[in-house]
């Protein structure tokens, strides 16, 4: 199984989007031990949304879709962020 997932950080609240076969929980400690380069400096960080696929080619998909404007528009609608 393949998980999209959006994080939070605490620090500032940005938000990164990114994809794990892994179990996201376990993929977030990743983040917040400063092991992922491209979070290290925002840890630490939170899941506040996530997605779970059963074809990589489908979470990789979804992955690339929210991370585009659009995708950005749909998880703030979705979330109710302002």
């Amino acid at each position: 199984m393949y998980f999209v997932y959006l994080l939070e950080s605490k620090q500032d609240k940005s938000w990164y989007i990114g994809y794990t076969p892994d179990n996201p929980v376990n993929r977030l400690a990743k983040h917040n031990a400063f092991t992922a380069y491209y979070t290290k400096r925002k840890a630490p960080w939170k899941i506040i949304y996530f997605e779970a696929y059963l074809a990589r080619k489908d979470a990789t998909g979804r992955e690339k879709f929210l991370k585009s404007g659009s995708g950005h528009r749909f998880l703030k609608k979705q979330l109710k962020i302002i």
